[in-house]
């Protein structure tokens, strides 16, 4: 579509903006594509909820730009030398957005609020000893003190307590809720105050006029923080098409997340620009190597040969993320030399391979659907990459939903694949691997791998765990149960109304830091 045609259609929907969609002078409008599923913290959430809360409520600790962990409103934490406890030293001059000071009782309190079943809390299955972690108690010994004492060492602690989808354990005053325990709305320390929130249509913060910033650069989810602007409002617009729309006639600011093709037909628009950022989200092809033919590593080896990821990487992205053959995203710290090592695409090699197997042409079924069309664009590139090689794959399309339940279940040949960020590269593993008599979804059941695996989950020492994961990527590398293609890109659209916006790997819009042009 033309840029002409852009704007007449921006003029032809402009009498069905709503009147909460003009702009007060002093606010951020963004775009939403769903709405909340609530203002608890991390309990009936989704990925727009927690995008939209985690500027009202922060914890202890908070992903840093490159994914690694670090303070929040923790001023240091201390770990014991046999790693079963953890001390938080909490930052001075920190309030709650009700006046009220943050101290060591409202951390306690907050945490067994997270921890009783009743609240229904998101990460308590990773902490209550269901998971590899249980919180045996928490305790304050003074105002400035906050312990935790664990069942058992663990790599993973601070990373689980800083997820995204945990609320990074938010840490928020008891009036939060009313005295009978029912929620009421969030009362956090974040830079922003919920306002409002009208359902199916928007949400408003209002800027927090005490907020202590811990200063210096913004990094992720801590690092410095100041709300600029005296209000953000996220605006619910479900289509795409409509998103973006607003954005062209100048209803809305930001469009947290573009397509690539989308992106091409913004850049060069008059009045905005895209931005992205490398994600931590990972493209696959699974192969179940529990089939009568996939099991032969050869021919799993022989696909891996034949499907160029580099091909697919520039074809599917438009050259937005670049190949990526580990299981470790580009963008993690743990992101070497060594995981930048996978199969270079040899055709005769492939086809000595599976000469050597016996592979005679039988048909390889491969899922996929069409909700998500980098998924299905996949399979397609991947399908006539394979047929250089004489590998007869045959593309079965199903819809999202059915497709989930296969890989659930793993009743599948192949499948192209997509699965969700993971900030810890143990985690990225333990995704796609495990004992598929019990966990049939996992991909991976090399038991020297699940050791290490389970190795990387306890054992905090940097060196250490880069070896483990070197290992972990030589070992994928030449079982090949998946075939990595690439890690996802986060794209924004941005009104040249504001400044200071970016993207970042978490794929979350964060609106501190950004203001509105004079």
């Amino acid at each position: 579509m033309t840029r002409l045609s852009l704007l007449a259609l921006a003029a032809a929907l402009a009498s069905t903006v709503p009147a909460w969609a003009a702009p007060p002078a002093d606010t951020i409008r963004v775009a939403l594509n769903g709405d909340l599923r609530s203002t608890d913290p991390g309990t009936k959430r989704d990925d727009n909820t927690d995008a939209v809360i985690l500027h009202v409520v922060e914890g202890l600790v908070a992903y840093r730009e490159d994914a690694t962990v670090g303070p929040m409103l923790a001023d240091s934490v201390a770990v014991s030398d046999d790693g079963k406890t953890y001390t938080f030293k909490l930052r001075d001059g920190v309030k709650f957005q009700n006046g009220a000071p943050m101290t060591s009782a409202e951390v306690v309190w907050s945490w067994k609020r997270w921890l009783d079943p009743k609240t229904e809390w998101r990460c308590l299955p990773e902490l209550d000893g269901r998971g590899r972690i249980k919180i045996e108690s928490v305790g304050a010994p003074d105002p400035k003190t906050v312990v935790f004492k664990l069942n058992a060492p663990s790599a993973l602690f601070l990373t689980t307590i800083a997820r995204t989808d945990c609320a990074e354990g938010a840490i928020i005053h008891p009036d939060s809720v009313g005295p009978d325990g029912k929620w009421i709305a969030p009362i956090g320390t974040g830079p922003y105050k919920l306002e409002k929130w009208e359902p199916a249509q928007y949400v408003l913060l209002k800027r927090f006029a005490d907020y202590a910033s811990r200063g210096g650069d913004r990094d992720g989810y801590t690092g410095g923080k100041q709300a600029l602007a005296e209000t953000v409002r996220f605006t619910i617009i479900g289509d795409p098409a409509a998103a973006k729309t607003a954005l062209l006639s100048g209803d809305i600011d930001l469009v947290p997340d573009v397509s690539v093709s989308d992106r091409a037909e913004l850049d060069g628009q008059k009045g905005v620009q895209t931005k992205l950022a490398q994600t931590l989200s990972m493209s696959a092809i699974l192969l179940q190597t529990r089939d009568p033919l996939l099991k032969d590593v050869r021919i799993r080896r022989a696909l891996a040969l034949a499907i160029d990821g580099s091909q697919i990487a520039q074809a599917v992205t438009l050259g937005t993320a670049p190949a990526n053959p580990s299981v470790i995203p580009a963008a993690s710290p743990y992101y070497t030399d060594v995981e930048r090592q996978g199969y270079t695409p040899n055709i005769e090699e492939a086809k000595k391979l599976l000469a050597e197997a016996g592979y005679t042409g039988q048909p390889i079924k491969m899922l996929v659907n069409r909700k998500y069309q980098s998924v299905y664009d996949t399979a397609i590139l991947a399908q006539a990459l394979a047929q250089q090689a004489g590998i007869n794959i045959e593309l079965e399309v199903l819809d999202w939903g059915a497709q989930l339940d296969r890989y659930t279940s793993g009743d599948y040949q192949t499948m192209s694949f997509s699965y969700s960020a993971r900030m810890d590269p143990a985690l990225s593993y333990e995704m796609m691997s495990g004992p598929k008599d019990t966990q049939p979804r996992k991909v991976w059941e090399n038991p020297e791998a699940l050791k290490l695996i389970q190795d990387a989950m306890v054992t905090s020492d940097p060196k250490q765990r880069q070896a483990i994961f070197d290992k972990l990527h030589q070992m994928q590398i030449e079982d090949v149960p998946l075939i990595v293609t690439y890690n996802g890109a986060e794209i924004a659209a941005i009104s040249d109304r504001i400044e200071g916006y970016q993207p970042w790997s978490a794929s979350k819009p964060r609106l501190w830091n950004v203001a509105i042009k004079n």
